[in-house]
């Protein structure tokens, strides 16, 4: 599909335009993606910490620590927790998922602080760690980690599908905007060789482009007057013309 000189610019425009659309699109969707899934995971994980909180209080009460441990070990079958530990208010360690031991950097850690913190644990990865306090603190503090891979994983699985929908959206735009600005150019093209056509003096003009005499376009407009202006030079034509703009009016 040729494009003529006049509108190849047009059609880079069209397609900048396109572009830039396209990335500014991409990108806000990926953040809007990205903080949205960030933002539920850590909400969701804090819930299940309010939830372990509340069920642990008669427990840690009646210092069962053997159901303390079921407790923990059945939400650590939820997907992305990998990791929960439960101290007391004085930070000794009740329960936990870690085997065979406690890492030294949770160790080193303030266990008494309940504020959302990312964490590399040595041999494991990284994590977003959240905490509720057991009765305000009093009973101690649930701290929960959730796997940064599985999360990121999920967050890429979620904006892979905006990202294909957007190059989607892309591609069928660039060639509907070259396949449109065609229509444009065509007429054009042919208006430009029935020009060369009348000024070779072609008697065959007429009948080539009978088309274009015929549309009622700017582009037929001028056809009919070169036509017109082809005649008024050469008199001899002047009885044939059909498509003048007097006839035509």
């Amino acid at each position: 599909m040729k494009i003529t000189k006049l509108f190849q610019r047009t059609v880079f425009g069209i397609i900048a335009l396109f572009g830039l659309i396209g990335i500014s699109t991409s990108v806000l969707s990926i953040n809007a993606v990205d903080s949205h899934l960030s933002k539920e995971y850590e909400s969701n994980s804090e819930g299940h910490a309010r939830t372990i909180a509340d069920a642990s209080v008669d427990i840690i009460l009646n210092r069962d620590l053997s159901s303390l441990q079921s407790l923990i070990d059945q939400f650590l079958k939820i997907q992305g927790i990998e990791y929960i530990y439960i101290t007391n208010e004085n930070g000794e360690f009740l329960a936990h998922t870690f085997v065979p031991g406690i890492p030294q950097s949770i160790l080193d850690s303030d266990v008494s602080n309940t504020e959302t913190v990312q964490r590399t644990i040595r041999g494991m990865g990284d994590f977003v760690e959240v905490a509720s306090p057991i009765l305000a603190g009093v009973a101690g503090t649930v701290h929960i980690g959730m796997d940064l891979k599985s999360v990121s994983m999920k967050i890429q699985a979620a904006i892979g599908a905006q990202v294909y929908l957007i190059a989607i959206v892309f591609i069928v735009g660039f060639f509907s905007a070259i396949w449109f600005v065609s229509f444009a150019s065509k007429p054009i093209v042919q208006l430009q060789s029935y020009a060369v056509g009348l000024a070779k003096s072609d008697s065959n003009e007429g009948s080539s482009f009978a088309k274009l005499l015929e549309r009622k376009d700017e582009a037929g407009d001028l056809a009919r007057l070169f036509q017109y202006f082809s005649t008024v030079a050469d008199p001899s034509k002047l009885g044939e013309d059909q498509n003048s703009p007097e006839s035509t009016s």
